[in-house]
């Protein structure tokens, strides 16, 4: 039966250009929403939608994804139609200078309140030693000063008649009042005292005494006298302060009436200023916008040696807007990429100031929850986990709504003045962090609060379907790209061939990628070389050549490959025919470039019970998919050939000349092939290579990276002497026949009749390519005919195990070292030399 060869029309998906109805990408519309992620779309709208705290969104995907920009971009688009969130600043806490107030201040408003703050603060600073320094106040001041020493002057004049009454006479001196008793109009000398009769001392310190008493009761009342006058001074600094800044402040909490937080912080500074007008007498008023002296205590209350001759008592009423969302027109839309706990929650900056560390509120600075509060704050999800605190920080912020600032530590060694703790701020964010899958599942499994904060996933598709839909907005972006970056515009020949590289990045002709940081990347270099040329537009030439240039960037290490294998150090025949030796096909991906690479692959077979071996495993070079396709082989060959005699089989499979370690099962076929081939004493044609997985009832299983091996083979077979025959080719699983996006060299191969592809379904469609022997089938009685690869194949095991019975039964049992050996499991396996296949090969 003549084998199906695939026709090069079936190698590759076209991209049929004729459906666009302009000639070039300037003509098209512009992209609106996003390409081919309908299900990630409706997810990131559902999370931002839902008004209940713990939607949050976890959005995954592959890199390349361009899950950060699309994100973006809709959430600009979402956050347009929303208001503008208010602004948030921080004041002195008039009450505990440690513990800074927040204010919510209106949106957009906060710098216009801060200068507003400062120009009446500067007008204060002017105003108020004018009004202490006018007549009026002065006169007031007098009369009760000219009060005071009426009624202190009439107690001491009332105190010295009593002294004179009682014989005693009273004086000023430096320590205060002095006590003396009279003779003769004149106060006693000591000596004078001493002469007394000890009778007359004694009257005399009665007399004294009384006089003291009198005199105690008199400077208390001319205390009290004082503290009344000073407490009516008092009175009339802060009645003539809050007269003078009364019209200031008036008008500000007029205009701020529906800011309940202003016109209280308003009001609470206005009598603290009333309260304390002896701080602004004889001060002169600080320029407005002149930069405010730090001051060395919480709160503004400035250290005496830290005050500088620019500094002003005012300084401590002015409001720090760490939040200023004047130049929005929606929601605000946070793209933190170094999501650290200082840049998350918000710090409060110190400065060194005579060997210690001082700070106050007008250094606290707000972080990326303060600046997207109302809106949206998007993460990296991986840097955010190696950020120390960071992940708790935000959480906590998240659980509490509200953000907290605290300081995560102080340097050992460093002396601290004094710290503050600003007041939290409520929170009302929607947080979308951007991650791999793999950081979700860890997440999820690791940390229990993760899904109560984050219960919606964001799911990014790698891929999306291939259809007119989809390619219109391929056209779409391409035109976006070269609007916003500059570029210049893709005739349609050139973006078919964009289209056409999108299917071929994800290796199927019904699907095209998702990953637009890949086409991008393709679309600027393509512009690039378009430039170069001089051409106006880029041209399908153009796209080819950007795509050339990329893999020549890349492809050294291929073509030091192909070298080898050319001159003979690497063996693989393109053609003869050989019994046990086939061509598997195996990927090398090496960073972002991946190639195809022939490897001979051999298999002996002799008498013995040991089985299958895998030497790869043997040499712990062999990854554990590769051990159980291998592992397979044994249950094919037991089931088709054993059903009537014990297996009594050894055989060695092995990948010559591999060096690194081999993963995959997509050579499982390949080394049934070699095994049967071995068994049968039929040659191989070594002008086909193989790929493919087997499973136990010899079905051909897909494969990963089907257009790679073929075009690795066949980049060999064209550089042989000779070239192409027309009888190299590639065999591999039907199911991959949609997965192909061959180059055009050959498919052009192909058409020309130069290699050939065969799509197989079973084994025995595959050793009949190979062997060009039937591979034969049962007959009524349970035989299969003896020409067949199958008939030779059962003929030889059934020969192996006769002669096997016949040992057993005639001579001694085989010795120990013939028993079957126990390999031990593979290690870590190296650098794979076989793809990795999906769980669904």
């Amino acid at each position: 039966m003549t084998p199906r060869e695939l026709t090069a029309e079936q190698l590759r998906r076209r991209c049929d250009v004729s459906q666009f109805t302009c000639a070039s990408t300037e003509d098209a519309p512009e992209l609106e929403g996003i390409i081919g992620q309908e299900r990630a779309t409706r997810a990131i709208e559902f999370g931002i939608a839902m008004p209940h705290p713990g939607y949050n969104i976890y959005a995954m995907g592959p890199a390349g994804a361009g899950k950060t920009s699309i994100i973006t971009r809709f959430l600009e688009r979402q956050a347009a139609t929303r208001s503008v969130p208010a602004d948030w600043g921080y004041v002195h806490n008039l009450e505990s200078p440690d513990r800074p107030r927040a204010l919510q201040l209106p949106p957009g408003g906060g710098s216009k309140l801060r200068g507003q703050i400062d120009q009446l603060l500067d007008q204060i600073a002017e105003v108020l030693p004018k009004a202490f320094a006018s007549d009026q106040y002065a006169e007031h001041r007098n009369s009760l000063a000219r009060n005071l020493d009426e009624q202190r002057g009439g107690l001491f004049r009332a105190l010295d008649r009593f002294a004179t009454a009682q014989g005693f006479s009273l004086s000023r001196a430096p320590t205060g009042l002095m006590v003396a008793p009279l003779r003769d109009g004149k106060p006693m000398t000591e000596e004078q005292f001493g002469a007394l009769s000890g009778a007359e001392q004694e009257a005399l310190s009665k007399s004294g005494q009384k006089l003291q008493e009198a005199l105690e009761r008199t400077i208390r009342q001319a205390r009290e006298l004082e503290e009344a006058a000073q407490a009516r001074l008092s009175t009339l600094d802060h009645d003539v302060a809050a007269a003078t800044i009364s019209p200031f402040f008036d008008r500000l909490k007029t205009e701020y009436a529906a800011w309940a937080d202003v016109t209280t912080y308003l009001s609470a500074v206005q009598d603290h200023i009333a309260d304390h007008a002896d701080d602004f007498k004889n001060q002169p008023g600080r320029p407005a916008g002149a930069e405010p002296e730090a001051d060395a205590r919480p709160g503004g209350e400035a250290l005496p040696w830290s005050r500088s001759a620019r500094s002003s008592p005012a300084d401590r009423y002015r409001l720090n807007v760490i939040v200023d969302n004047q130049g929005l027109q929606g929601a605000p839309v946070v793209v933190e990429t170094n999501p650290t706990y200082a840049n998350l929650i918000g710090r409060v900056e110190m400065r060194a100031e005579f060997g210690t560390l001082v700070t106050d509120y007008r250094h606290i600075k707000a972080g990326a929850l303060h600046r997207a509060n109302g809106g949206y704050l998007v993460l990296d999800a991986r840097v955010l986990l190696r950020q120390p605190l960071a992940w708790e920080a935000l959480k906590q912020a998240l659980r509490n709504a509200r953000v907290r600032m605290e300081e995560a530590g102080i340097l050992p060694g460093v002396l601290v003045a004094a710290t503050l703790t600003p007041e939290p701020i409520p929170l009302d964010v929607k947080v979308v962090l951007i991650g791999d899958p793999a950081t979700y599942y860890l997440l999820y499994a690791y940390d229990e609060q993760f899904e109560k904060l984050f219960k919606v996933r964001a799911d990014f598709a790698v891929e999306m379907n291939w259809t007119a839909d989809n390619e219109a907005k391929i056209l779409q972006f391409i035109r976006n790209r070269c609007e916003e970056e500059h570029l210049l515009h893709f005739d349609i020949s050139a973006v078919g061939k964009v289209i056409e590289y999108s299917a071929r990045l994800v290796e199927n002709q019904r699907k095209l990628t998702t990953r637009f940081a890949h086409v991008n990347d393709v679309v600027r270099e393509a512009s690039f070389w378009a430039q170069r040329a001089g051409k106006k537009l880029v041209t399908a030439d153009d796209v080819s050549k950007a795509i050339d240039e990329r893999i020549f960037r890349s492809n050294q290490l291929e073509e030091r490959v192909q070298e080898l294998i050319a001159d003979g150090t690497l063996m693989v025949d393109t053609t003869g025919a050989v019994v046990g030796q086939v061509n598997g096909l195996a990927v090398l991906a090496l960073g972002d470039y991946a190639f195809g690479r022939p490897n001979r692959i051999t298999a002996q077979t002799f008498q013995g019970r040991a089985g299958v071996i895998n030497i790869e495993r043997e040499a712990k070079l062999s990854g554990r998919i590769h051990d159980k396709g291998v592992l397979i082989l044994s249950g094919f060959l037991g089931g088709r050939y054993a059903q009537d005699k014990p297996l009594g089989l050894s055989a060695s499979i092995a990948f010559e000349q591999s060096y690194e370690g081999v993963e995959g099962d997509s050579a499982s076929s390949t080394e049934l092939y070699a095994l049967l081939s071995s068994l049968s004493g039929l040659p191989i044609k070594q002008s086909i290579a193989v790929t493919g997985s087997v499973n136990q009832h010899g079905e051909i299983q897909a494969i990963g990276g089907a257009t790679l091996k073929i075009e690795g083979f066949f980049d060999i077979c064209r550089t042989r002497p000779g070239g192409l025959t027309g009888d190299q080719g590639v065999i591999i699983p039907e199911a991959n026949v949609h997965n192909l996006m061959l180059r055009e060299d050959v498919l052009q191969a192909v058409a020309e009749g130069k290699f050939r592809i065969y799509p197989v379904r079973t084994v025995d469609e595959g050793i009949a390519i190979l062997t060009g022997a039937p591979a034969g089938e049962r007959g009524a009685d349970g035989q299969y005919s003896p020409d067949s690869v199958n008939g030779r194949v059962d003929a030889r095991l059934r020969t192996i195990a006769e002669e096997s019975k016949n040992r057993k039964n005639g001579e001694t049992p085989r010795r120990e070292a013939e028993a079957e050996p126990k390999p031990a499991a593979p290690e870590e396996p190296t650098l794979p030399g076989d793809q990795p296949q999906p769980a669904s090969d």
